[in-house]
């Protein structure tokens, strides 16, 4: 499979090839993503909205300025939108992308064929017209004519509208379309809890919190749990999570943190996790779980637990061999396994 970011080469088509001028003004990005057919161009009036705190940290690294969120009163000079899979997410920043357009400006999106591109392309000229497109690296690329405002804003009103926070059914939760299992509560996590030991005391943390189902659980179903820490990589998700946290029994810490990366040795009682093994390409990543095991073991005081779910087809057994002193299998369903390990005294 490609390494190549394949939808940022077709974003940036238009202008490596002088179909489209690179504007003198702001340059907005949403979605960013950094990349060498980006630094083709003048980056020093581009802002990036990147959620994903792996995906931010390469932009600021970069030199490139990203932030989760960008405010609604910057317009710009040209537009540029890595739409997500997720239609409801997509559409609604489209919409987003067209209120940010400045008079006579263009919004330029890309997609991969096999993310929704036609899709995604057909809503552009739905909302705000289309003036041209590419095909090419398996993508299409595709922008606006010079805009005043989308051509119909009562659409563009219901597609923002689409993207809000709402309840999952019996209220306990909010949500909203983007974050991993947004209308549900999600199997694995589900199992998890089902089998989170009641005598958890102490600090502990969810690695890869999401919108905080587990967390909630683990406060609820444990009521020695003293300090609870939320890491989560993803902005919207980790803003669900204060929402759906905010009358705990304790006040958790919120961290916006790329697990990956690694936290402080050795501070926590137990840990709690569903990691990932997806990123922003959705190909299956399993050394991503298995980092995540690794930063729990070293994160944890000897003798302290993980309490780990994941599908029963990941090879993570041999990371937390090679991590941890104990292990068992607590539970095994509907394709998922949740796995205990106690970490060792001289680990």
């Amino acid at each position: 499979m490609s390494t190549e970011d394949e939808p940022l080469k077709a974003l940036l088509l238009p202008f490596d090839g002088g179909v489209l001028p690179w504007p003198q003004g702001r340059v907005l990005f949403l979605r960013g993503r950094d990349g060498w057919p980006l630094r083709r161009h003048d980056l020093s009036r581009l802002r990036c909205e990147q959620g994903s705190r792996p995906l931010a940290d390469a932009l600021q690294r970069a030199g490139i300025d990203a932030v989760p969120e960008l405010p609604a009163d910057e317009p710009a000079a040209l537009v540029l939108v890595l739409p997500p899979r997720q239609r409801e997410e997509a559409r609604a920043l489209l919409a987003r992308a067209v209120d940010l357009a400045a008079p006579g400006a263009r919004v330029v999106a890309a997609a991969a064929n096999d993310e929704g591109a036609r899709s995604r392309e057909k809503d552009l000229q739905q909302l705000a017209g289309l003036d041209g497109n590419l095909a090419k690296f398996h993508c299409r690329v595709f922008w606006t004519p010079p805009l005043q405002g989308p051509r119909d804003a009562a659409l563009a009103a219901q597609w923002r509208g689409g993207d809000a926070v709402r309840p999952l059914p019996g209220g306990r939760f909010h949500s909203r379309p983007g974050v991993f299992a947004w209308d549900r509560i999600d199997a694995a996590s589900a199992l998890l809890a089902t089998h989170l030991p009641a005598d958890l005391r102490g600090r502990g943390a969810d690695l890869g919190a999401g919108w905080g189902y587990l967390a909630a659980e683990v406060l609820e179903r444990a009521p020695g749990v003293t300090a609870l820490d939320l890491y989560e990589a993803e902005f919207r998700a980790l803003e669900l999570a204060r929402r759906n946290l905010a009358g705990a029994r304790i006040a958790p810490g919120f961290h916006w943190h790329d697990v990956t990366a690694g936290l402080a040795r050795g501070g926590y009682d137990f840990i709690v996790s569903n990691p990932p093994f997806h990123a922003h390409d959705r190909g299956d990543r399993p050394e991503l779980g298995q980092r995540f095991i690794e930063v729990a073991a070293r994160a944890l005081r000897p003798g302290g637990r993980l309490l780990l779910v994941a599908n029963r087809h990941l090879p993570y057994e041999g990371t937390l061999a090679q991590a941890f002193g104990q292990r068992r299998v607590l539970a095994e369903a509907g394709g998922f396994k949740v796995i205990e390990a106690t970490k060792g005294a001289s680990r």
